[in-house]
């Protein structure tokens, strides 16, 4: 019995042990007897901002049941200050029902739908930070504070693929609690972490555990989760994710369940991304996120060995943008990549989620496998060219696409409607209701490749070619639509007065 009751104040004593030399130094409005440690802890993290991470020699394990029975309480009201319930309203309108058709009852009423989430302050003049899930669709947005004081709040700037949206407050020149946003790298499998945001409603809520996994890039196309076991619930998205020092190190939006509860894995956006979606939100008015123009697929096995790799490792080049950085740094269709600005890259997700925490016009060196040879050349990084300009027209005249709107397809353009930015040829923008081009049953989104067997490259020259065609009877277009590509059966054409 005696070797179990060691077990497990070992194990207490593994969990607690951070606690100990954090609170050690606590002021005396903390409550918290000052204990001696053996091991001296680094600058107090109460009140500071970013301090230098844990290292190994910083990590003791507790010497005492008083160690022990340290608390979380200083740190929690130094951040929970900073962490705010985000409350969406939006408004929609009911079905009508078959009595309104039937009595002519007219349109169906509009009625409010709510959801919640949360938020963290990262700057005390109003700036919050929460995930683009939360505020999807919102007509009205309402930050309520620690305080239970209310706010509107608008959007500065949202991305949906890495699901980070920045909002402002006005605050009347008050300076509100904030979280410093963590850029480093120190953190480590096994750090303690609290998390802390709204759970289901019920109010603000701190949960603790530990960081379970770093670089999670199985859960979307862009980003490279914190894992942890924290509990995470609906409603938590948004939250914070700080340790010890009381840094943001990550933003909750996550959680893997299949009962829709919490099962002890969550995920968290890095602070690395955050830091720089707000910082382009707020210098860009919008999130901007570089690309190097070049088209990757991650490596198996079976295809790390043909390359002549030792291991199934980095992402290899399937195509490039004529004019994208990687084109104008010398990279190749084959190259594999391995590392952006030192950091190894795994797969797609890891590429993708590199290059977004890196500033637009800045150098990088980018480490390939060419041909059993290991190198670096340097990219300068830019955010997707709207090459060639959009130049949207709406088409008249004597053809099948009467009625439609039009514009030329760029990597810009591509990126901001969710599309492939290897894409090329004219959009199908938007079509007028009864229009000729609505009745050949064109959809938004089509892309248009050709007309007769001439390549369509632009919306002047595909005026050009419609207008050449004339009063023609056969028509032979060619569209991609959501990724098939094949002629399209025209049906009807206009009047000829």
């Amino acid at each position: 019995m005696k070797k179990y009751i060691t077990l497990l104040i070992s194990f207490l004593g593994l969990v607690g042990g951070f606690s100990a030399q954090a609170f050690a130094q606590s002021t005396d409005t903390d409550k918290i007897r000052s204990i001696p440690l053996p091991v001296p802890f680094p600058a107090p993290f109460i009140g500071e901002q970013a301090q230098t991470p844990f290292h190994d020699e910083d990590r003791a394990l507790p010497e005492s049941r008083a160690q022990i029975q340290l608390s979380y309480a200083p740190l929690v009201k130094q951040t929970a200050p900073a962490v705010v319930n985000v409350f969406t309203t939006r408004r929609v309108r009911s079905r009508n029902s078959l009595a309104d058709f039937m009595f002519g009852r007219g349109r169906a009423p509009e009625r409010l739908q709510g959801s919640l989430g949360s938020g963290v302050i990262v700057r005390g003049d109003g700036i919050i930070v929460t995930n683009a899930h939360v505020i999807r669709g919102a007509d009205e947005l309402k930050i309520v504070l620690n305080d239970r004081r209310e706010f509107t709040a608008k959007v500065i700037a949202q991305d949906e693929e890495i699901d980070v949206a920045v909002l402002e407050i006005d605050t009347k020149g008050e300076i509100l609690p904030s979280l410093p946003v963590f850029e480093g790298d120190g953190l480590e499998v096994g750090d303690l972490v609290l998390a802390i945001g709204n759970p289901f409603g019920v109010g603000q809520s701190v949960t603790s555990g530990i960081i379970s996994a770093l670089s999670r890039t199985n859960v979307s196309d862009v980003s490279s989760f914190i894992q942890t076991d924290a509990a995470v619930n609906p409603g938590n998205s948004g939250g914070a994710l700080v340790d010890l020092n009381g840094n943001l190190i990550g933003v909750n939006t996550a959680i893997f369940s299949r009962s829709g509860g919490s099962n002890g894995i969550g995920f968290a956006i890095p602070s690395e991304l955050v830091a720089r979606a707000i910082d382009s939100a707020l210098s860009e008015g919008r999130i901007i996120r570089p690309w190097i123009g070049a088209r990757t697929q991650g490596l198996d096995t079976n295809m790390a060995v043909a390359l002549g790799l030792d291991r199934s490792k980095g992402t290899i080049i399937n195509d490039i943008y004529p004019t994208g950085p990687a084109a104008l740094a010398g990279l190749e269709q084959r190259d594999v990549i391995l590392r952006v600005d030192g950091t190894d890259v795994n797969d797609n997700s890891g590429l993708n989620f590199k290059l977004a925490t890196l500033k637009n016009d800045s150098t990088v060196n980018i480490d390939i496998w060419r041909d059993g040879d290991t190198l670096t050349l340097p990219v300068k990084l830019q955010i997707p060219q709207e090459t060639p300009k959009r130049d949207e027209r709406d088409l008249d005249g004597i053809h099948p696409l009467k009625g439609a709107s039009v514009v030329n397809m760029s990597p810009a353009l591509a990126i901001e409607l969710g599309l492939d930015p290897y894409l090329s040829g004219v959009l199908v923008r938007r079509m007028k209701r009864r229009s000729i081009a609505s009745a050949n049953r064109f959809r938004n989104g089509d892309i248009i490749l050709e007309i007769n067997g001439s390549p369509v490259s632009s919306t002047r020259q595909l005026e050009a070619l419609l207008d050449e065609a004339g009063a023609e009877e056969d028509w032979d277009i060619r569209i991609d639509r959501n990724g098939q590509i094949g002629k399209f059966p025209i049906r009807y054409l206009p009047r000829i007065d």
